[in-house]
């Protein structure tokens, strides 16, 4: 059984633990608390699944992988998981563990579609449209703002991977609106799309957890043109993203078995080791 742990226990974090207790090869060894020290963290642990928010998660990844654990996040800031994947890829060759990082729907099993359309068809344009759905990362960045008791981000897909952000926040007590609307847009979360930011009374009488994605590649295959392709899908946010997230738990203690160490993005890995049950099995159910 493969000895997985859980830090922070919002939305993510509890979707994580019920895929963790659904998993036939694995056993929940704790939930931490993201503000709790992490030398109270036991020892016990081949994969620690981190769903802190994404500004937090290279502080605790590198403090697991440094005393030997596994980690995967869901680091969700494409323009800088590169230079993620580089720290954490020193660290984590230096004390031989792994870690899979951005491991959710986006960037991840999308990340892993659009690569495979990519080589179905070379040349082409892939369009990534998100929504209409709740985005947690952008929410999460959205109650960051000082003077903001709760938020909720939608996004709302315009067509050809162009989106609206509709930001519903509710005040703190004596905040000013005007303030706390101009500090949101200057965050790097919503500085790149049109964003609305919409004061409302009640966020959780707005809140829904529902989102999805439509991808579409047109391209050519060879020489031959009008290659194209289409994938769908509407899900419950962090659902999803707990599910993949434990499937990487997976694929890095398989790999860390094998000697493989490293930061790894989701493109890179074996997507047989995201599978429970032996290679055996999965080939001839589904080659």
């Amino acid at each position: 059984m493969i000895k997985v742990a859980i830090l922070g226990y919002g939305n993510i974090g509890r979707a994580a633990e019920e895929a963790v207790k659904a998993a036939p090869d694995m056993e929940l060894t704790g939930i931490y608390h993201h503000d709790d020290c992490l030398s109270c963290i036991a020892g016990n642990i081949d994969v620690m699944i981190v769903c802190t928010p994404t500004r937090e998660v290279q502080k605790f990844a590198t403090v697991l992988a440094a005393r030997g654990i596994c980690t995967v996040d869901s680091f969700d800031i494409h323009g800088q998981i590169w230079s993620l994947r580089e720290a954490m890829d020193a660290v984590c060759t230096a004390n031989k563990t792994v870690s899979i990082l951005s491991a959710g729907w986006d960037p991840g099993t999308d990340s892993m579609i659009r690569a495979l359309l990519m080589a179905m068809a070379p040349k082409g344009i892939t369009y990534t449209n998100f929504g209409p759905g709740r985005s947690m990362g952008h929410t999460v960045a959205a109650k960051a703002i000082e003077g903001v008791k709760n938020a909720l981000s939608m996004t709302i897909p315009l067509g050809t991977g162009i989106h609206r952000r509709m930001v519903y926040i509710e005040l703190e007590e004596g905040a000013d609106f005007k303030t706390v609307e101009a500090n949101l847009l200057a965050d790097d979360y919503f500085a790149h799309d049109e964003t609305h930011v919409i004061p409302v009374d009640s966020v959780d009488a707005l809140n829904n957890v529902a989102h999805g994605v439509n991808l579409v590649r047109s391209g050519v295959s060879g020489a031959t043109h009008n290659q194209r392709f289409e994938f769908n899908m509407e899900i419950n946010n962090p659902a999803l993203t707990g599910q993949v997230m434990v499937s990487c738990a997976r694929a890095a203690f398989r790999m860390k078995a094998r000697g493989e160490y490293g930061a790894k993005t989701m493109i890179e890995l074996r997507p047989i080791d995201l599978l429970p049950g032996s290679t055996e099995q999965n080939i001839k159910a589904l080659v």
